[in-house]
């Protein structure tokens, strides 16, 4: 079926919304997170009870998108009463069918429980993870099945498309520019101004080149609209073909992103079939395709000009700007290069307007933005917020704050490009110049919450590991450089550093960030640096007195049993790997402290806290 007019769409619409309805619809998140907790073999096992019950005529289940809230998987909604069951296991699904469809008595055990332990049965409506929520990239995921073009035009889709063929490609950029939108990718360059540089490119042709090549640690918010929502994106290419002069585009998407691939091959051939992507476009003469360029997982990748070179099948390395791809990008063609969540947006503004999305965030920093909310947070999952949304409301409102009564130390945002805020900033605004102020970055969209069992420097010497391990090695600041800055870490974090490596690391810093080629090289310091600038007294202390305040390295802790509280329950015996453990049932135990790996298992499996870290200068006997 062909999609020439408005009409066409209008009529899929109305016919999507005036299906006849099951007496019962489940919601089921199949995006990455819930499908690694096990969704298949729990959406299996309500199949089977479904049939066994002679209910495949009265209930459909919905794989979605990422529902968001990760920690909580697998989740699903049922009917539009919205009851929201959380981790769920292929066993509860008989419970579900014969209590909750068969018999319409909510299932109690598996609602979600709030700090208090009240109930919530409609978790979506109630608890503050969704509700301070504003979804305008992320506007479909959990609700629609991504493999269904028909959903997707029933909430509007490519109704942005036809509005934007009817306007003039000037027209478009100035909606763009108005709205404020800045790339959702890295360093945030106001999107409309790259469109409007493109177009005003004296070429034959034109290029346009979605970056889906996220590769930061803890990130997952491209994977997940991907997955989730694929033909926002391709609209959204689509809307940008069109405004720059474009007949191409290219999705450059990781190979580790097997499902987002899938979905990506599945929606791109849907919009071929309905003409909504190809030749003539809704009859207006504008032709543009996609296709799929399937990276190898190489984190330069990301930057732009290595991006282009890997696109065109050469090793991804990073050249000198200028030329900008604006003016000669792929195969020295002007091009345009967006990051996934930066052309998700475009749909909403052509449809709603600039001034809607003008009107959310900050003067500089408008709309929304989506992070990945990880590490030692309660909620974790994808959460998308206005701009200017505080660290302290993203953390602790929506996140739930630190787990385990644990105080929060620190925040990581950008990545490994990016920096580390203490306690004292929480309540800095989230936008983009606030974050540069703070040595930090908003970049793609990562945000890795600390508690005061992380070691900081640690954390920076985790993540240039990182960049050092992926540095593609063309120049020589970031090639030696950043090994040259880890060798001094793992000097301070076991116990070998002096003075004298604190000032080389932070001068070294300073050099690579100012000379490297690219953008992975001039921002990989900055870990090293924000924690310097913040946490200096631990560096100090790793150094001058061969402790890791957070107990956290292996070489300056030790473990020791506690006699007052040992119980001879021997499980750290039995947890320990490489028999360090020795003592009779009932009876204290001891640690031998030269077999001990110091590996942590004793310290966690003790239910009577009497394994104790302490500081590897403490004499243990």
């Amino acid at each position: 079926m062909q999609i020439n007019n408005e009409k066409a769409l209008e009529s899929i619409k109305k016919s999507i919304q005036g299906k006849e309805k099951r007496k019962h619809t489940i919601y089921i998140c199949a995006g990455g997170g819930c499908i690694s907790a096990g969704e298949i073999s729990v959406k299996q096992a309500l199949e089977t009870e479904i049939e066994k019950h002679e209910l495949k005529g009265e209930v459909e289940i919905v794989e979605t998108g990422c529902m968001s809230s990760c920690s909580l998987g697998p989740i699903m909604v049922v009917d539009e009463d919205k009851i929201f069951y959380q981790k769920l296991k292929p066993s509860d699904a008989k419970e579900i069918v014969e209590e909750h469809l068969l018999k319409g008595r909510v299932v109690q055990r598996l609602l979600y429980k709030g700090p208090s332990g009240e109930i919530k049965p409609r978790a979506t409506e109630e608890i503050p993870f969704f509700t301070r929520q504003v979804r305008i990239a992320t506007r479909n995921l959990g609700i629609i099945d991504p493999a269904s073009i028909e959903e997707y035009i029933a909430r509007d889709g490519y109704f942005a498309l036809k509005k934007a063929l009817s306007m003039t490609p000037e027209m478009v950029i100035e909606e763009v520019k108005k709205s404020g939108l800045r790339g959702r990718g890295g360093a945030g360059f106001p999107t409309g101004l790259k469109w409007e540089l493109t177009r005003k490119s004296k070429s034959d042709e034109k290029y346009l080149i979605c970056n889906a090549d996220e590769g930061d640690p803890g990130a997952f918010m491209d994977r997940s609209m991907i997955e989730g929502d694929p033909h926002s994106l391709l609209e959204g290419m689509a809307i940008a073909g069109y405004a720059i002069g474009a007949h191409q585009g290219y999705i450059y998407v990781r190979a580790e992103y097997p499902l987002a691939i899938e979905r990506l091959k599945i929606a791109i051939k849907q919009a071929r079939d309905y003409g909504l992507m190809g030749k003539d476009i809704f009859g207006s003469g504008f032709d543009f395709d996609v296709d799929l360029r399937i990276g190898a997982g190489a984190f330069v990748c990301g930057e732009e000009t290595a991006l282009i070179q890997s696109v065109e099948g050469k090793r991804g390395q990073p050249v000198q700007k200028p030329p900008y791809p604006a003016q000669s990008g792929l195969w020295k063609k002007p091009t345009v290069i967006n990051n996934v969540e930066t052309l998700v947006d475009v749909p909403y503004i052509i449809n709603k307007g600039w001034e809607v999305f003008a009107s959310i965030g900050t003067e500089k920093s408008k709309g929304t933005k989506v992070f990945a909310l990880v590490g030692k947070v309660n909620n974790t999952g994808l959460v998308e917020v206005p701009m200017g949304t505080t660290l302290r409301e993203l953390i602790f409102d929506i996140g739930g704050g630190i787990p385990s009564g644990k105080r929060f130390k620190a925040v990581q945002t950008g990545g490994p490009s990016g920096g580390c805020i203490p306690e004292e900033y929480l309540d800095t605004p989230i936008d983009y110049d606030s974050l540069t102020s703070l040595g930090t970055i908003m970049g793609s969209g990562g945000m890795i919450v600390m508690d005061e069992d992380t070691c900081m420097v640690d954390v920076a010497r985790f993540f240039l590991q990182f960049t050092a391990d992926e540095s593609c090695g063309k120049c020589t600041p970031c090639r030696e450089g950043t090994y040259e800055m880890l060798e001094i870490l793992n000097r301070i974090v076991e116990g070998n550093g002096t003075m004298e490596d604190i000032e080389m690391l932070e001068k070294l810093a300073r050099i690579v960030s100012k000379t490297a080629l690219c953008g992975l090289g001039q921002t990989a310091p900055n870990p090293v640096l924000s924690t310097l600038r913040y946490f200096r007294d631990e560096y100090e202390a790793h150094v001058k007195e061969k402790r890791c305040p957070a107990k956290s390295c292996k070489a300056l802790i030790a473990y020791r049993i506690d006699p007052a509280k040992c119980t001879g329950c021997t499980a750290c015996a039995r947890a320990c790997p490489t028999g360090a453990i020795t003592g009779e049932i009932k009876k204290v135990h001891t640690i031998d402290q030269e077999k001990c790996i110091k590996c942590g298992s004793c310290y966690e499996v003790c239910r009577f806290d009497a394994v104790e870290k302490l500081d590897a200068f403490v004499v243990v006997k």
